[in-house]
């Protein structure tokens, strides 16, 4: 036969591939990453590399501006010199470094606000910075916040000193609040969209030792925070007033495993992510599959309140993030320890979390409570 194209052969082929999409995925070596995953007609999957830069460092974290298709990164180096990074995506997948500019170090989230700005949660050094863009070499800080303890918290070990651990802007764009797992504070201020500065607001005072590591807001009104030393989820309602400054109240805490019970020692909660009204939390060292760890969800009335559902596999150890696609069917799970990307199917209408449907290691392992292995995960939506 000659070497013309069967086109029965041409048009199968493009039917068994369905659909794909791209993930992006950090690594603690200092390298930023697009997996593609593709499904089938025939109701499988596939997950492979597509592409990957390194933008030194030691990438914790990345926020992604889907109107500019910008990857903005932390770096949680905590020696010599840390870095912001501005990373575009093609829609092929193609990776471009853009913009880096020093910060302090230990960065471990960052989050987007105003207009035109970043801010930055600096767990080792005790700081919250914010910064104008587009990054530019040698730019230096908006403003920088330090905070200090009288002493060591209810766990000294782990509350030594302020940790800030995320950067959160509310619903109306108006306020940031920071959870400080060192200090036991959800920190915040109110934003000057236009010049991009804050001003400090009273902070929420959580029980001693609960460690509050990272939130995510339920509509306007309702707010949970994951608690990394209590391994609790927290929610509070949210009170805005006619002027002044934003208010939390507790209204429920619940741990992440099943019955209320408490965590094993040396568990500790990570992300708190929400998707219609289901909320998710990440168990890291529960071995509740041993060897793997766990994804805890539950379902939310409205007027908040959470029920647990179910914990299922992570599919690897030490689940740092999660997060669901915009169709509600899959849920990416980045587990740092393993450094493999788990991909696993979700039931949109139950919120529930179902089978394994295809994982992937990307660079080198990681050891358990170590700053190593895979840091994030995030669809390009």
């Amino acid at each position: 036969m000659s070497g013309r194209l069967n086109p029965l052969l041409f048009v199968s082929a493009l039917l068994d591939i369905a659909s794909a999409a791209n993930i992006f995925v950090s690594h603690y070596t200092g390298t930023i990453n697009v997996l593609t995953l593709t499904s089938t007609s025939s109701g499988g999957y596939t997950l492979t590399q597509n592409s990957s830069l390194n933008v030194g460092g030691q990438p914790s974290w990345m926020t992604f501006d889907s109107s500019s298709r910008t990857i903005y990164s932390s770096d949680e180096t905590g020696w010599g010199s840390a870095a912001i990074t501005a990373v575009t995506v093609a829609t092929n997948g193609a990776l471009k470094l853009i913009g880096k500019t020093n910060a302090p170090l230990g960065g471990v989230h960052n989050a987007l606000y105003g207009d035109g700005y970043i801010a930055h949660a600096h767990y080792q050094m005790s700081q919250v910075s914010t910064f104008k863009l587009p990054l530019t070499s040698g730019q230096g800080p908006l403003e920088t916040f330090t905070f200090t303890m009288s002493g060591k918290g209810t766990n000294p070990s782990r509350q030594d000193a302020p940790h800030p651990h995320q950067a959160l802007v509310d619903p109306t764009g108006n306020f940031l609040l920071v959870p400080d797992l060192g200090a036991d504070l959800i920190r915040i201020w109110s934003i000057n969209k236009a010049s991009g500065k804050l001003t400090a607001c009273p902070s929420f005072t959580q029980v001693g030792g609960t460690g509050p590591r990272h939130g995510v807001f339920y509509g306007k009104d309702i707010l949970y925070i994951g608690n990394e030393l209590a391994n609790t989820v927290n929610a509070f309602h949210v009170t805005y007033p006619a002027s002044g400054c934003l208010s939390l109240s507790l209204t429920q805490s619940l741990t992440t495993l099943a019955g209320n019970k408490t965590a094993p020692s040396g568990t500790k909660v990570g992300e708190v992510y929400i998707k219609d009204k289901y909320l998710y939390a990440t168990n890291r060292r529960d071995l509740s599959f041993s060897p793997n760890d766990s994804i805890a969800s539950f379902s939310l009335d409205d007027a908040g309140a959470m029920t647990f559902q179910q914990i299922t596999s992570s599919g690897g150890t030490y689940p740092r993030t999660f997060a669901i696609n915009k169709a509600g069917d899959l849920a990416v799970i980045g587990d740092q320890t393993t450094a493999n990307v788990v991909i696993v199917k979700r039931d949109p209408a139950t919120g529930l979390l179902g089978t394994q449907v295809a994982s992937m290691r990307i660079g080198t392992v990681g050891q358990p409570e170590n700053d190593d292995g895979l840091s994030a995960v995030l669809w390009d939506e």
